[in-house]
């Protein structure tokens, strides 16, 4: 090609790709979502995998299907009384679309939801766009459309079955000869005996269970308002941008998650006898009836474990206290003196200042030996405490679990006050030298604007700036290692609440019901459909047909895929890794900035998706009147 026409072609490349610039940046986020996603890897896979496929081990032409004239799929019926079903979409064991109340009126607590939603626009916006730049796309057939019909038939199958053999009988009956003596005297004596049943279920009925389930009704209406009045005080809020009670405490927000599922059960319940005036193939239920016994279980497996755990604690109160005063005492008093005193001399050989180090070392020592006469005071009340703690693990495991939560957030609260002044002073003195740094080069910052502008300083302020900046800046190692022995402190302990909170998370909401019912039966977990090619009778040996040549299909249910059961655990940890494991957690660790740990309401999301909405106060006199107003007692109507 000419070198003329090379050039031309490049300018006319340039010229297009510069004002096409909207596109190729496009392009690029397109490219960079699916390589993120692992679209081109996955494809690179398949290709190789298929490749190797079909060349290594090529299928015979017999064993292909398009050849036959019919198709016939079969299938196992499922069984609707053990809740069996098909379906497209995987069943879903928690409840995305609830807005949650707390966070209502709260707009700082709902930043990290209003993020992920919009990431997940973002995301939907792109696959869109993905779809759009497909080179080949097919319409959805009138067979592909039908499918969701078709497989609500499969699904009634059984039981239309079990209608049908049980109506057969009814199909060309006889006319029943005439009785004989004793046949008679049997029918009789069984007509009376019938009769007497009848009566007695009659005044069971009709008397003495409308007034036991009356009675249980006014039980479950003075439960729900005590739990109505608790969940208010544990909800209220000072102003309405301080945080609640329970968003503070692991104790109020257990009791909060137990007092929601306590005023919803109920409810709940009724709302899964209605299964029994519907066809039981209809499976909108079944997502309810398993978050209803998976919550069931878990509560009395997490009441059993707090019976084993409370009658330990409650039996070695004595122990356990010394224990605890051990830890605490080693750890958070006499552990952080000696790591103060140390400071205080040359640690590691670093030449601190003294002076600064001896004033910081005395008064951090001082609230030390203050907080250390607050626990000896303490002490003689501690194993009553502990007694206490043993007490609520009668109400589960969770509760002592919390209750050591706050407990450390307690006696450690004289760290959180070394860190938090400690980052003050360091920050403070961090941005003094920056300040003065600009300073020394003749510049300053605009805070209006944002930026960093030239400015004219006298000799004065030249040299007392640089005279500040060179004391600041000696001084400013011995801020750091007080600074960092406290942040490090710091992020031990919100570690160790990090641990407890997912133990908590793990005995309030871990799918345990669902498990065994992916591992007894994954027909009740449907996490979609599959079809398998049943061997076709070969060609190689002539034979005289006498049919139709027929391909037979097996239809499938696939189960639910155990990390779809464990979703919202993926989601907690990336929440999780979002607020600590970043670039700006890391800046404000090196500039003294406080490092917030991450809210409450945010790490128990997971907790309250999978909690229904809390009903109202007239929700259960109205479920039981509407209950047994179907079934015709007098009381209800």
């Amino acid at each position: 090609m000419h070198p003329f026409s090379v050039l031309t072609l490049g300018i006319f490349v340039a010229g297009y790709i510069t004002a096409r610039w909207d596109l190729v940046t496009r392009l690029y986020e397109l490219a960079i979502f699916a390589w993120d996603h692992g679209v081109v890897t996955r494809a690179a896979k398949g290709f190789a995998i298929l490749s190797v496929f079909f060349f290594l081990f090529i299928l015979p032409i017999e064993r292909i299907a398009a050849r036959e004239s019919d198709l016939v799929i079969t299938f196992a019926r499922p069984h609707p009384t053990r809740m069996q079903y098909m379906s497209l979409v995987p069943i879903s064991l928690a409840l995305d679309d609830k807005t949650e109340k707390a966070g209502k009126g709260n707009a700082p607590l709902d930043d990290i939801d209003i993020e992920e939603g919009k990431e997940r626009k973002r995301k939907k916006v792109l696959i869109e766009k993905l779809k759009q730049h497909t080179v080949i796309k097919y319409p959805p057939s009138q067979k592909e459309l039908s499918l969701p019909t078709i497989l609500d038939q499969v699904n009634c199958s059984f039981e239309i079955n079990a209608l049908l053999q049980k109506n057969i009988g009814l199909v060309g009956t006889r006319l029943k000869r005439s009785l004989s003596v004793s046949e008679r005297v049997v029918e009789s004596a069984t007509n009376i005996w019938d009769y007497v049943v009848f009566t007695l279920w009659h005044v069971l009925t009709t008397w003495v269970y409308p007034v036991l389930t009356q009675l249980f009704v006014l039980g479950l209406i003075i439960q729900r308002i005590a739990g109505e009045v608790l969940l208010r005080i544990l909800e209220w809020r000072l102003l309405p941008d301080y945080a609640a009670l329970k968003d503070t405490s692991a104790t109020a927000q257990q009791v909060d998650i137990r007092l929601q599922q306590l005023c919803y059960w109920p409810i709940q319940y009724m709302t899964l006898r209605k299964r029994r005036d519907d066809w039981e193939s209809v499976t909108n239920s079944h997502p309810e009836y398993i978050r209803f016994y998976n919550s069931l279980w878990l509560v009395a497996n997490d009441v059993i474990i707090g019976i084993a755990l409370g009658s330990y604690i409650i039996g070695n109160a004595d122990f356990v206290a010394n224990q605890v005063d051990r830890v605490v005492g080693t750890w958070s008093i006499e552990g952080l003196r000696r790591m103060i005193s140390w400071l205080m001399d040359w640690p590691a050989g670093l030449k601190l200042n003294n002076d600064l180090a001896a004033f910081l070392g005395d008064l951090f020592l001082w609230v030390i030996d203050y907080w250390a006469g607050c626990m000896i005071s303490l002490r003689p009340i501690l194993p009553h405490i502990i007694h206490i703690i043993g007490f609520s693990s009668f109400a589960g495991a969770s509760m002592p679990i919390s209750l050591f939560s706050d407990l450390a957030s307690l006696l450690t609260l004289h760290i959180y006050s070394f860190y938090v002044a400690s980052a003050r002073i360091y920050n403070w003195q961090l941005t003094i030298i920056i300040s003065l740094f600009h300073l020394f080069r003749g510049k300053k910052r605009n805070v209006l604007r944002n930026r960093i502008d030239s400015c004219d300083y006298d000799l004065d302020q030249l040299l007392l700036g640089t005279i500040l900046f060179t004391l600041l800046f000696f001084l400013l190692p011995t801020v750091f290692v007080f600074y960092l022995t406290f942040a490090s402190a710091r992020m031990a302990i919100i570690t160790l609440k990090a641990v407890l909170d997912t133990l908590l998370a793990c005995l309030n909401h871990f799918p345990l019901f669902a498990l065994m019912l992916r591992i007894k039966d994954s027909r009740r977990l449907p996490g979609g459909i599959r079809f398998e090619l049943q061997d076709t009778p070969s060609t190689s040996v002539q034979q005289v047909p006498t049919c139709a040549p027929t391909a037979y299909i097996s239809l499938k249910s696939v189960p639910l895929p155990f990390r779809a059961m464990f979703a919202q655990y993926f989601h907690l940890g990336n929440r999780i890794r979002k607020h600590y494991f970043v670039p700006h957690v890391f800046l404000c660790l090196v500039t003294g900035q406080f490092v917030p740990p991450i809210h409450r309401k945010n790490l128990y999301s997971l907790q309250y998706k999978k909690s229904p909405p809390r009903p109202t106060m007239n929700g259960i006199p109205k479920k039981f009147a509407n209950g047994h107003a179907r079934r015709g007692h007098w009381w209800s109507k």
